[in-house]
């Protein structure tokens, strides 16, 4: 199984890559939310939809006063509903959230996020696997920012990215392309912080769908491959596990 580009290239080194793009966007200090469980219901709600419509949810919880495990299961789930309206699939999204708030809560020291936090990481992202709605994308998220565990959150911006790059397959499942960008840094939370926070903006700002080459603080490093549209989601279907089938995208 091909894990990286056949060929060498220049932007093979993450490192360099990260400080290329630390010069050019600066400190992003990703993840904005001022609780450990805000970060948590944000990383729920932002499943297939924009941050913003997430803000928008997140705002509404909170002027609620709902950004807490114990307040959010008191109150009435209809109520939950229609405060997280705008993060879109909110029947299916308040039942997660909830989920997520039981989880917290029925565990020795109910709800204490430092605990938690302790908790092996292996083992603690098995559980979150296990719970409804929650992918890797989603575990991972939770872990890192929430958390502080060093594992490397990836998502379309990094797949699109790196995949352009020559970097790793369009193709590649989610614990592969991870590994690849394991195994060539240091286990630093601060740095899976801070490079996946530059990798989101560098999705949004220049390597769109329809990127914008020519601006892009990484066009030094050499051409990219730009996929005909469809492609790697193909590729990725051919390619997927039969297993992973069953599971919400995280």
């Amino acid at each position: 199984m091909k894990k990286a580009s056949p060929t060498p290239r220049a932007g093979s080194d993450l490192l360099a890559i990260f400080r290329r793009l630390y010069k050019h966007f600066g400190p992003l200090r990703w993840w904005p939310a001022e609780t450990p469980f805000e970060i948590m219901v944000g990383a729920i709600l932002t499943q297939n939809t924009a941050w913003t419509n997430v803000e928008k949810a997140i705002a509404g919880l909170k002027g609620a006063g709902l950004l807490e495990p114990e307040a959010l299961l008191a109150a009435d789930p209809d109520l939950v509903r229609r405060l997280i309206r705008p993060s879109g699939y909110y029947n299916q999204k308040t039942e997660r959230i909830l989920d997520f708030a039981r989880f917290l809560l029925d565990k020795p020291g109910r709800g204490s996020i430092a605990a938690l936090a302790r908790e092996d990481t292996a083992a603690l992202r098995r559980r979150l696997l296990a719970l409804r709605g929650i992918g890797p994308e989603t575990a991972d998220s939770i872990l890192l920012y929430a958390l502080g565990h060093p594992v490397f959150v990836i998502d379309a911006y990094t797949r699109r990215i790196f995949s352009r790059l020559g970097l790793i397959s369009p193709a590649a499942g989610y614990g592969e392309i991870q590994e690849y960008f394991t195994r060539r840094l240091p286990a630093d939370r601060k740095l899976y912080n801070e490079f996946h926070a530059q990798i989101v903006y560098l999705g949004k700002d220049y390597c769109r769908r329809r990127p914008r080459c020519e601006a892009c603080p990484l066009s030094p490093l050499g051409p990219c491959r730009i996929e005909p549209r469809g492609e790697a989601a193909r590729a990725r279907g051919a390619r997927r596990d039969p297993a992973s089938r069953s599971r919400k995208k995280g």
